[in-house]
C-alpha cells in the first residue's frame, strides 16, 4: 500500500516536472513578468511619493508668498497707502501658480488655482477669478475644495451680474458627495439669486430646501422662513 502511494507521488512529481520542462519558457516568462510588475509597483509608489512630496513643498512655498502678499496688501489698505507696488509681485505669483497648477494633480492643483482666483478677486478681476475658481473646482472635484471653489466661482459670476451662471455654479457646489460646510449658505444663495431674476416659485423652493435639509442651523432657518413669508405675502 505504501509502495503504491509512493509510486503515485513519484508519478505526480514526474508529471509536474515534465510539464515544467515542456513549458519552462512560458513559466519563466510569467515569473519574470510577476517580478517586473512587482518592481514596477515599488518604483511607481516610490516615484509617486517623491513627486507628491515635491508638489507639497512647492505648494508650501507658493502659499507662503501668497500669505505675504495678502498681508502686505491688507496692511496698506488699512493705512490708506497705495498698493500698486505689489502688482508686479502678484503677477509673478499668478504666473508661478498657473505653471504649478498645470502640472499638479488633485488637491495640489486645486489649491494653486484657488489662490490664483483669490488674487484676481482681491483685484476685482471677476471674470478671471471665476475662470480660476472653476479650474480649481475641476482639479479638486474629489476633495473638499471642489465644492468650495464652485461656490467662489458663483460669487465671482454674481459680481459680474451673471445670476443664472451663478445659480448653475452653486448647484454644482451642492451636488458634491463630499461634505460641504457652507452648503446651507449656498442653497440660500440659490433662492436669493432667483429672487433677483424674478423667479419667485424657484426662490421659494430653494428656501424651503434650506428649511428641510438644515434644520440644525436656526440662523439659516429663520432667514429662509422670512424670505418665504415675504414672497408669499406679495
Amino acid at each position: 500500500m505504501q509502495d503504491k502511494s509512493k509510486q503515485e507521488k513519484e508519478n505526480t512529481g514526474d508529471k509536474i516536472n515534465e510539464f515544467i520542462q515542456r513549458n519552462r519558457k512560458a513559466i519563466f516568462a510569467i515569473s519574470g513578468l510577476v517580478v517586473i510588475l512587482f518592481i514596477g509597483a515599488v518604483v511607481y509608489f516610490a516615484v509617486n511619493d517623491s513627486v507628491s512630496k515635491k508638489a507639497s513643498f512647492r505648494l508650501e512655498e507658493l502659499t507662503v508668498r501668497y500669505d505675504e502678499l495678502k498681508a502686505h496688501t491688507h496692511e496698506e489698505d488699512e493705512e490708506g497707502e497705495d498698493g500698486h507696488n505689489h502688482d508686479e509681485e502678484a503677477d509673478s505669483l499668478i504666473a508661478d501658480l498657473k505653471v504649478f497648477a498645470a502640472k499638479a494633480n488633485g488637491i495640489y492643483g486645486s489649491k494653486a488655482w484657488s489662490m490664483t482666483g483669490e488674487i484676481y478677486a482681491e483685484r476685482k478681476e471677476w471674470a478671471l477669478a471665476e475662470e480660476a475658481f472653476i479650474s480649481s473646482a475641476r482639479a479638486g472635484e474629489k476633495t473638499y475644495l471642489g465644492s468650495l471653489s464652485y461656490f467662489n466661482a458663483a460669487a465671482a459670476a454674481e459680481e459680474q451680474g451673471k445670476y443664472e451662471t451663478a445659480i448653475d455654479l452653486l448647484q454644482k457646489s451642492l451636488s458634491s458627495k463630499i461634505e460641504f460646510p457652507i452648503a446651507a449658505r449656498a442653497q440660500f444663495a440659490v433662492g436669493r439669486l432667483n429672487e433677483k431674476l424674478g423667479n419667485t416659485s424657484e426662490a421659494i423652493t430653494a428656501y424651503r430646501t434650506v428649511m428641510e435639509k438644515w434644520s440644525q442651523l436656526p440662523a439659516w432657518q429663520q432667514l429662509a422662513q422670512s424670505r418665504i413669508t415675504a414672497l408669499e405675502t406679495k
